[in-house]
C-alpha cells in the first residue's frame, strides 16, 4: 500500500445509544483505488460505522481525518461537501420518476428562469453511466420501477459517484440479487477501485468480499478484530475472526478500563 496518508481514517471511534456502546475506540481506514471490505456478524457495529462516517450519527469520541486533515463530521452535509457518498441497502430511488431525476433527486439543475436543464441532467447521467460501463439499461427515461435489481443498484452507485465523490460506500450491495445481476454490480465495484475510487463495502457474503475486495476489517462486538490483505488470508480465516477473533490490544485495554471502572 502507499506510504500517504489514508483517503478517509477513523481513529478510536467511539459511539453509544443510552447504555449500548455500539462501537468501543475502532479504527478504520480507506485508500485511494482500494475496495475496503466491512465485515462481522450482526451486532458487531458494521453499521454504525457507516453511519458515523456519512454524518447520521455523531460520534462520541475519536477522531476522523480527510486526505490527513482532521475533519468534523456533524451531519450528511458536511459528508457530501467531503466527497463522502453512501448507497444504502433500500437505494432510496423513487420508482415513480425515471432515471434521470433520480440521479439529480434534491439536486436538479436550473437555468437563470427556473426550468429544468432537461439537456443537460440527460447528458451528464449518459456520461456518468457510460463512465462505468453501465450499458444494460436502454432508455434514462424509462421508470427506475421497469428496472431489475443490478440496474438499480448500478443508477444508485452511478448517482452517489457523479457528485465529485471520493469516498463511496455500499452496504450490502448484493444483497438480494440474483447470480447474473450480482456478477453485473461485483464488476461495477472493480470499476469505481479503478477509477481511483476508495470504496467501502459492507457485505456478509465472503464469496463477493473476495471476489473485489483488496483488504478486509472485521469488527466484533463494537471493537476491531483485525485487518487482512485478501491475497494472504482465506474465508477461513476470516470466518474465525467475525466469530471467536479477539479484539486488537488497544481496544482489549480500553474494555478492561471500562469493566473496572464499572465495578
Amino acid at each position: 500500500m502507499s506510504s500517504t496518508a489514508p483517503t478517509l481514517a477513523l481513529r478510536g471511534i467511539s459511539k453509544s445509544f443510552g447504555s449500548v456502546r455500539a462501537l468501543s475506540g475502532v479504527d478504520f481506514e480507506v485508500r485511494d483505488g482500494e475496495v475496503m471490505a466491512l465485515v462481522g456478524d450482526n451486532g458487531a457495529g458494521k453499521s454504525t460505522l457507516i453511519q458515523c462516517i456519512a454524518g447520521i450519527h455523531r460520534i462520541d469520541s475519536g477522531e476522523i481525518f480527510f486526505d490527513g486533515e482532521l475533519v468534523d463530521i456533524r451531519g450528511p452535509k458536511d459528508a457530501a461537501a467531503l466527497g463522502i457518498e453512501v448507497v444504502y441497502q433500500d437505494l432510496a430511488l423513487a420508482d415513480n420518476l425515471d432515471v434521470v431525476q433520480n440521479m439529480y433527486l434534491g439536486r436538479e439543475e436550473h437555468d437563470r428562469f427556473q426550468r429544468l436543464l432537461e439537456t443537460t441532467m440527460e447528458r451528464r447521467t449518459e456520461e456518468t453511466l457510460k463512465s462505468l460501463a453501465v450499458t444494460t439499461i436502454r432508455s434514462i427515461r424509462q421508470p427506475v420501477a421497469r428496472l431489475s435489481g443490478g440496474q438499480r443498484q448500478s443508477v444508485a452507485v452511478a448517482r452517489a459517484v457523479m457528485w465529485n465523490s471520493r469516498v463511496v460506500i455500499l452496504d450490502e450491495p448484493t444483497a438480494a440479487l440474483g447470480v447474473a445481476q450480482t456478477r453485473q454490480v461485483l464488476e461495477l465495484v472493480k470499476r469505481l477501485a479503478a477509477q481511483g475510487l476508495a470504496v467501502v463495502m459492507v457485505s456478509h457474503n465472503l464469496i463477493d468480499v473476495f471476489e473485489v475486495a483488496t483488504r478486509i476489517t472485521v469488527l466484533r462486538l463494537g471493537r476491531n478484530v483485525t485487518v487482512l490483505d485478501r491475497d494472504q488470508t482465506t474465508p477461513d480465516e476470516v470466518v474465525r475472526a467475525i466469530t471467536f477473533g479477539a479484539p486488537t490490544e488497544e481496544a482489549a485495554v480500553a474494555r478492561s478500563t471500562e469493566e473496572s471502572s464499572s465495578w
